[in-house]
């Protein structure tokens, strides 16, 4: 069975955050030489090369990348493990943001789920658009962001979940041949309406914005109502809409995914633990 060296992921990430191998020995106790051979163990246990060298210090590979992330989420959930078993709870505040497409039926649930298993740590919550949560995160407004990307090439991060994007309406609102498709969109600036616009602009499907919501609630509203179609992840489906049938026509569509964004550079230990806690509970729940 293949598996990584703890204490030599640990030198991975502090020799990383702190820029030079002999910054980031010290932050683990050990000297220059014993950290650059546990790198070197590292590497060699990884069949990669890890880290790029230079006068100026070192900055991860893209296997680098990679291997940090999985290293952080095993450190975080060491310590997890530790406090549960010596009942040492975690405690804090934190601020977290979370795209509104994200299973927006259950969302509240799922936190208070963490909230009931971890009642030391209080999450501040805001739910929004994606790219708030990317601004939001950008400029330290949000310790923990968790975003929709619709691109082929999602954003660095933990992955959380993966869905397929699907047309949504009413079950009597049917597309009729000739006449515009009445389109239900969030506002301007929402990636999913831009990738839903442009795509039947593509296919020469004729459409007409009848319905501007806020929110993916007031999507859900309108739809349900009979206001006309749109185009959503399929955990946002709601008591009284349909997903469109094959004979609709309509174009296919994508995946997109859900991923809590990166870690920063130096960032509170607690904030680490808490991460990986959500992408372990959001992603198997």
């Amino acid at each position: 069975m293949q598996s990584f060296d703890i204490e030599q992921l640990r030198t991975l990430v502090n020799v990383v955050e702190a820029g030079s191998v002999t910054a980031g020995a010290s932050r683990v106790f050990l000297s220059q030489s014993a950290a650059s051979e546990q790198l070197r163990k590292l590497e060699e246990r990884a069949g990669h090369v890890l880290l790029q060298r230079s006068r100026s210090g070192v900055v991860p590979t893209e296997k680098g990348v990679t291997l940090l992330q999985h290293a952080r989420r095993l450190l975080a959930m060491s310590d997890v493990a530790w406090r549960e078993l010596h009942e040492v709870p975690l405690q804090g505040e934190l601020k977290l943001g979370i795209t509104d497409y994200f299973r927006p039926s259950e969302l509240a649930q799922l936190l208070a789920q963490v909230g009931a298993r971890y009642p030391g740590i209080r999450l501040r919550v805001t739910i929004c658009k994606s790219a708030s949560v990317l601004e939001g995160y950008a400029n330290g407004w949000f310790d923990i962001g968790l975003a929709m990307s619709i691109d082929t090439k999602p954003p660095t991060g933990s992955l959380v979940r993966k869905e397929s994007l699907r047309w949504m309406a009413a079950p009597h609102v049917q597309r009729k041949t000739g006449e515009a498709l009445p389109l239900i969109t969030l506002t301007e600036g929402c990636a999913l309406r831009a990738f839903t616009e442009k795509l039947l602009a593509q296919r020469k499907i004729a459409f007409d914005v009848v319905h501007v919501a806020s929110g993916v609630a007031g999507m859900q509203a309108a739809l349900a109502a009979g206001l006309g179609v749109a185009c959503l992840n399929e955990s946002a489906l709601c008591a009284g809409v349909n997903v469109l049938p094959a004979r609709s026509r309509m174009p296919a569509l994508r995946q997109v995914s859900f991923h809590l964004l990166p870690g920063r550079r130096g960032e509170m230990a607690l904030v680490t633990q808490v991460r990986s806690l959500l992408a372990e509970h959001l992603s198997t729940t």
